[in-house]
């Protein structure tokens, strides 16, 4: 498991591009036949994937980073599979997963097994996991049965729709909110005007950028005092709750949305206005 410690908000407007990367970029996501977790100070989060293709995968705990016998003896986890059909095996409990459906599973859930249903085109689950002080019940959400939810237009170049799985009126969690957004083509801007929340951190996923040499521009850092990072398909990054977090594309996309801290309610935010961004 690797380790990231974050710089806070003013080391941060003294690194290289290369550092920013290092410190906030996840890039190495999807390998197969693997599980990669990077463990952040910031809220303790947890973010992963697993591409089981020869064999199942087991999510294990770290004992020197976690310091647990089983990966959710105190964690929540959230998993959104973007690649195809799979199964998560919780203990005994078999939930099936097809492009784009979410699981969420519980505190106390000691088991949990990764499988593809055809290892040439092998399920890709992302990994979202927060410290939990509550159980809750392991629970499945099919991407075809989520209430869409239409936002944006196409003359702003942000037509859009917001997909919500674990949240106060789905999902019950102890404080993971997560869903996902899909742009139409043709849109490419992401939560603009901009945002922060200094009660959560906020964690994207970029993907379906479908050509080879897309790109994100990921816009972070303090309203007055920005920075971007380049992301492209399939990278994550984690955005500090003193951070914004919005982006522009040379293409329309998808990304995942992931939330841990003291509020869930999805629309706590502090929205930045157009002339106060730097």
């Amino acid at each position: 498991m690797e380790v990231r410690f974050s710089p806070d908000r003013i080391s941060y407007k003294k690194l290289t591009t290369e550092e920013l990367r290092s410190a906030f970029l996840i890039d190495d996501l999807f390998l197969p036949d693997n599980i990669k977790l990077v463990y952040s100070d910031v809220d303790r989060v947890i973010i992963g994937s697993a591409v089981p293709v020869a064999a199942e995968l087991k999510l294990e705990a770290s004992r020197k980073e976690m310091a647990a016998d089983y990966f959710a003896e105190r964690r929540e986890i959230g998993i959104i599979n973007i690649g195809s059909n799979g199964t998560i095996v919780c203990d005994d409990t078999e939930y099936r997963m097809e492009h784009k459906d979410a699981l969420y599973i519980g505190r106390g859930t000691r088991s949990i097994i990764f499988k593809s249903d055809d290892f040439k085109n092998p399920a890709q689950f992302y990994i979202i996991s927060y410290p939990s002080h509550k159980e809750y019940p392991t629970a499945h959400a099919k991407f075809k049965d989520a209430e869409p939810q239409k936002l944006g237009t196409a003359k702003e170049a942000n037509k859009r729709t917001i997909y919500k799985y674990i949240h106060v009126n789905g999902i019950k969690s102890s404080q993971l909110v997560m869903g996902m957004t899909e742009l139409e083509e043709g849109s490419v801007w992401n939560t603009m005007p901009v945002h922060t929340h200094q009660r959560r951190t906020e964690i994207y996923l970029y993907f379906n950028l479908s050509k080879k040499d897309a790109l994100v521009f990921h816009m972070m850092g303090e309203p007055d005092e920005t920075r971007h990072i380049v992301v492209r398909n399939r990278q994550a990054v984690i955005s500090p709750a003193w951070s914004i977090h919005a982006g522009a594309a040379t293409q329309n996309y998808t990304f995942i949305w992931a939330m841990g801290g003291e509020n869930q309610d999805f629309n706590d935010m502090d929205v930045v206005p157009m002339d106060k961004i730097k």
